[in-house]
């Protein structure tokens, strides 16, 4: 590269050259990650558990219906229809899941939007020219100014009071760049001569030569590594996965089960019935089995599992959760570890004030009006940062830490523009890493004569005073030494940046400047006192962070900052407490140097990593998901991408880089901490919901698999007709899944402790549940077979007896609707029911639909229309099933919500 410099000198690159770097090290575009097809992300839905299940008794519901088809019975295309539902289910829980993902990319493409036409000013062929980001080539030379975005990685050539914010890159707002070796930091993430593509300016001006391009760049790097997929599961896959497990072999045990009952039965009643008629009762023993199978997979579960993850999407838009994949709804709710970026997510990326030391003023707004009056011009006119906007939505321009002076002066109600106005510039020091502080010369409205104002590193702008500025007048530098020597330390203890300030008066007609090559002659200026400022921590942070912490969340900062910053910061918001241990805090450095055993023994425990690099974010999380820990990542910079693709959550701020976002699962448009308790909060309270409505599902199944058991061993035809059990198992648990899932966030979930992850973690079916399940099942199946035998002593079974035992075995499900919902809440069955109005809107509909289908279903549900004084007759004796969940109410409530 030392070549290049010197080959092509200050003239840049010439047009054949600008080619051949092309051809040679490729353009300045970042490749886009890549999209899958839309058929191939609608063939993803299908891996779901659930649906595998579907599939099978879809294929198993096929070989009866084509039995009966064109078999001894002859039945016709009918016997079609309950594989006709069972596809129908597929197809709709499939299609719903795709559509509901497919608007939320949409809206995150109109979000992350990357504009690569942003204008670069370059030199080539000896000329000043302007070009496109992505026209840039290595070699090219750039001239950044301040407010530029760097479009590429660069090696500086000139750097004049150059300051960079990196905190894309590495978390750090505010970075010096020099091509002074003497001035390096050697504890920067990137050297102090070397600029990074995605970095902003914010002061100074400099010329670089780019050395990488594209995906070379250290922006490019981590945005390739962030496109790895992670391929990990998450909680609730896996606890349908266990479900299905569950749900298999308790369904093929059933049917084998049965299958032998019968057909042993068959051969001990088998005299003079002859081999074909063995056969044949054999076969339809086969098909009482397969029909077992079939009815115990719970057609509705994929949908309504997609509803409910669907509604949830919609719901925490409206908290400012942008969710892209649904699944992350309910995985927020079983984080355990959520690992978090401080600058933007913790803090509000916006230096500002944050105490101030003068030592003319009392109480730092009255005292000596003369020095008051100095402050307020010497920031205003000594400073080259704006404000921009309204009073309710001000944007800083420039050097953040000047423009923090400028909000202090707005805050306290002075106008920075008129102050500058009236102070006319009459030369000017701007702010240099080598000298450490900036000066200029005004002549001043409030003195009528010229005055320097001189601020920078407190230490050197006390080196230049003799003199400090108390309310009663000055006082040697030297008695105040030690006092102001103090007030920094207490500042730097808390990790803020320091600003002195001093001044000193200049004759009118001396026209001399006060510095010589760039440097102050004058060593007897006034001190004024010293200014702290840091980013603030957000104000609802603190608390959002407490109330993750009481529920068993551990919070973890993962920085690219000082370990003194990120310390001070972990203690504001409660993470860092006075008597913790060094060992709980770690550098990036330090963390690499472990081996992978140590490492994942420190992860645990560690509370700060600071300066972070991606692969450290990364490798932290993978050893906390080693542990069975379910991790959620936030962050706003490139540098968060790796780790927010590794976590089983990654969690985007809304203003955050367009590789962070596209690497996230979730993107947090407010940028708060608090909307990510939120979605804790959500996905608890959905996995809740879940869980009800498995609790209401699986009954149902239960009771039905009952009945076709019971009927097929006391030779009894099954009284609920396909179309019947495909209203209840899809459209009627479609419905319920809506009306559960619709149920309001309760704030009680956040009581809890995590729910155990892993192989041997808590199943998604607790031992209430399956008590609950089997109980409840039971006693349907006893009440709704002493209603069947006691219709099987009559000489003829009617439509309208069939259509009252249908509506009986539905109106047990409506009630038991109203126990799941209080499942697992300790309160009564109806407590709170007037605020849930969309439960009752679906319960509603759904006794409508019933009303309508024994009105008009005929032939096809096998119904005939019932008076209104049975509806009330079936609707009474079927209500004392809610005393089920008044029982559960009494039970008082222990330390666990659950």
């Amino acid at each position: 590269m030392k070549q290049m410099i010197q080959g092509s000198g200050w003239q840049g690159l010439t047009s054949e050259e600008v080619e051949d770097s092309r051809q040679q090290h490729g353009t300045n575009v970042l490749t886009a990650p890549p999209k899958a097809s839309l058929w191939a992300q609608y063939l993803e839905k299908f891996q779901d558990p659930i649906i595998r299940i579907l599939l099978f008794a879809w294929v198993l519901a096929m070989v009866i219906a084509a039995i009966h088809c064109w078999g001894p019975d002859q039945t016709g295309w009918k016997a079609f229809m309950e594989p006709l539902g069972i596809l129908f289910a597929i197809i709709l829980a499939s299609s719903v899941g795709f559509l509901f993902e497919l608007k939320a990319a949409k809206a995150f493409v109109v979000l992350n939007r990357v504009n690569d036409d942003i204008p670069v000013t370059v030199i080539r062929n000896g000329h000043v020219a302007e070009t496109t980001r992505a026209d840039i080539v290595v070699g090219d030379i750039v001239m950044l100014d301040t407010g530029d975005e760097i479009p590429a990685d660069g090696l500086l050539l000139e750097a004049v009071s150059m300051q960079v914010n990196e905190s894309t890159l590495t978390g750090e707002p505010v970075t010096s760049k020099t091509t002074r070796e003497a001035d390096f930091d050697l504890d920067a993430t990137y050297p102090s001569n070397h600029v990074m593509r995605g970095t902003t300016v914010m002061n100074g001006h400099g010329i670089m030569q780019v050395v990488a391009v594209g995906d070379a760049t250290e922006y490019g790097k981590v945005n390739q590594g962030a496109q790895m997929d992670n391929n990990l599961d998450t909680p609730l896959q896996l606890q349908l996965q266990r479900l299905a497990n569950l749900i298999s072999k308790a369904s093929y045990t059933v049917a084998i089960v049965t299958f032998l009952a019968l057909s042993i039965k068959v051969l001990i009643e088998a005299d003079g019935m002859g081999i074909f008629g063995i056969f044949e009762q054999i076969l339809h023993n086969f098909m009482i089995a397969v029909t077992l199978v079939v009815v115990s997979v719970p057609e509705g579960l994929p949908m309504s599992v997609t509803i409910s993850l669907a509604l949830s999407m919609n719901r925490m838009l409206k908290t400012n959760n942008l969710v892209r994949k649904m699944h992350a709804c309910e995985t927020m709710g079983a984080t355990t570890v959520i690992c978090t970026d401080k600058t933007g997510t913790l803090t509000q990326n916006q230096m500002r004030v944050a105490s101030t030391s003068f030592y003319a003023l009392k109480d730092q707004e009255q005292g000596n009006d003369l020095c008051s009056r100095l402050i307020r011009e010497g920031i205003a006119a000594n400073s080259t940062a704006n404000l921009s906007g309204e009073a309710d939505s001000i944007k800083t321009l420039g050097n953040p830490t000047e423009a923090a002076l400028l909000l202090w002066l707005h805050d306290a109600g002075y106008d920075y523009g008129q102050l500058r106005a009236g102070a006319k510039v009459l030369s000017q020091l701007t702010f240099s890493t080598e000298r450490k502080y900036m000066a200029t010369v005004v002549m001043s409205p409030q003195t009528g004569t010229k005055v320097l104002y001189v601020k920078g590193a407190p230490e050197i702008v006390l080196g230049l005073c003799s003199n400090v500025a108390l309310p009663d007048g000055n006082r040697p530098a030297s008695e105040m030494r030690s006092d102001i020597e103090a007030c920094l330390l207490a500042y730097q203890s808390r990790a803020m940046r320091t600003l002195g300030f001093a001044y000193k008066m200049i004759k009118a007609d001396d026209d001399d400047a006060p510095y010589v090559d760039g440097r102050l002659t004058l060593h007897d200026l006034t001190f004024l006192g010293v200014a702290a400022i840091s980013d603030p921590v957000r104000e609802d942070v603190p608390c959002a962070v407490d109330e993750c912490r009481k529920a068993g969340i551990d919070i973890k900062i993962v920085t690219g900052d000082t370990p003194a910053t990120a310390r001070e910061i972990a203690r504001q918001i409660g993470v860092w407490q006075d008597g913790d241990a060094n060992d709980r805090i770690i550098t990036g450095a330090e963390f690499e140097a472990l081996t992978d055993d140590m490492a994942a023994q420190r992860a645990r425990s560690l509370k700060i990593m600071c300066r972070a690099r991606p692969t450290d974010k990364q490798r932290l999380v993978r050893l906390l998901q080693g542990q069975d820990a379910v991790v959620a990542v936030t962050g706003d910079g490139t540098n968060d991408a790796p780790a927010l693709k590794a976590a089983q959550v990654g969690l985007s701020m809304g203003d955050g880089t367009s590789v962070a976002k596209e690497a996230s699962d979730i993107t947090i448009l407010d940028n708060s901490f608090a909307s990510i308790a939120k979605a804790v909060m959500w996905g608890r309270s959905l996995y809740c919901n879940i869980q009800r409505f498995l609790l209401f599902q699986l009954t149902i199944n239960v009771v039905a698999c009952s009945i076709v058991l019971i009927c097929s061993l006391l030779g009894m035809g099954s009284p609920l007709t396909i179309a019947q059990m495909l209203w209840v198992n899809l459209i009627m648990d479609t419905f319920a899944a809506g009306a559960l899932a619709s149920l309001p966030p309760d704030p009680a979930v956040m009581l809890d402790k995590p729910r155990r992850s892993g192989a041997d973690g808590d199943f998604i079916i607790t031992r209430a549940m399956a008590w609950r399940i089997l109980v409840t099942g039971l006693l349907f199946t006893v009440i709704l077979m002493c209603a069947l035998l006691y219709m099987h002593h009559k000489d003829d079974i009617s439509a309208l007896d069939l259509s009252r035992f249908f509506t009986f075995f539905v109106m047990l499900q409506v009630w038991n609707m109203f126990n799941a919902r209080a499942f697992n809440t300790h309160r009564h069955v109806f407590s709170g029911i007037r605020k849930c109005k969309s439960f009752l809107g679906v319960v509603l509909q759904i006794v409508c639909g019933q009303i309508l289908i024994t009105t008009f279903g005929g032939s096809m549900f096998h119904a005939a229309p019932l008076p209104i004084s049975e509806w009330l007759l079936i609707a009474a004796l079927s209500a004392p099933i809610l005393l089920l969940g008044e029982m559960e109410g009494l039970v008082p409530v222990g330390k666990k919500h659950r």
